[in-house]
């Protein structure tokens, strides 16, 4: 399969791209700033690297139809761009709210227009959204964050119901606390509540986030659209 994973030159992005190239796909990805880390897992794995900033419609547009040029067409589109912060609700300014807005819901919404005119055209296609547990049960701290995630849950099943006649099936993934440098953060202390938190008493690993993905970009997964998945440790329930 042609695959295209946004967000894809670290964490749960890296993840992805290693778990598609591993099963035999043809792989691009789309990065924003980590030059260094992109061109490493490119050396490392195949995949075809492209810089754009997503939040910006023209860009995001432009990248996505370079990817498919590159890859010869698209069978999956894997929205994992995002980025995170921890701010007081009443401190947060209108250019932090737009920032989260757009980078973590605008821009899986601008790559899955680009992608969805091939897919309509050749009646096919798989949709992964990359959303968040906190998208699920909402994070003091993270409004911002929470209401861009809990967006992703409406686009996905909205996604399926409008695509589904079209052969493409729309699902999303909501990670709970996984090891990525978005979490490096974390001092012990937060890490090990956390933890205390999820009924599995541990905190997950990106490549069994890319599992799931995997899987429902997968021909065992062809029956199953507008679903959200929590990848989480039973955080959630």
């Amino acid at each position: 399969m042609k695959v295209l994973i946004t967000g894809g030159s670290r964490g749960i992005g890296a993840a992805c791209v290693r778990a598609f190239c591993n099963r035999g796909d043809r792989v691009a990805f789309i990065y924003r700033s980590r030059e260094d880390a992109a061109e490493a897992l490119t050396k490392q794995t195949g995949a075809d690297a492209f810089r754009a900033d997503l939040s910006d419609p023209t860009d995001a547009t432009r990248a996505v139809e370079e990817a498919i040029a590159t890859l010869g067409g698209i069978d999956v589109l894997v929205n994992n761009a995002g980025v995170a912060q921890i701010k007081l609700f009443t401190d947060l300014s209108d250019a932090e709210w737009r920032t989260m807005i757009d980078t973590n819901l605008s821009s899986a919404f601008y790559t899955a227009r680009a992608a969805a005119k091939v897919m309509i055209a050749q009646h096919s296609g798989k949709i992964v959204n990359v959303g968040s547990m906190w998208g699920k049960t909402g994070a003091s701290c993270e409004v911002h964050y929470s209401a861009a995630k809990a967006g992703l849950r409406g686009l996905t099943m909205a996604l399926a119901k409008e695509l589904g006649p079209s052969g493409i099936t729309v699902n999303c993934v909501e990670p709970g606390v996984i090891d990525t440098e978005m979490n490096a953060a974390l001092d012990e202390a937060t890490r090990a509540e956390l933890c205390d938190q999820t009924p599995l008493c541990r905190i997950g690993s990106p490549d069994e986030v890319a599992s799931a993905i995997s899987f429902l970009a997968s021909d065992a997964a062809s029956f199953i659209t507008g679903q959200i998945l929590g990848v989480d440790g039973g955080f959630a329930i």
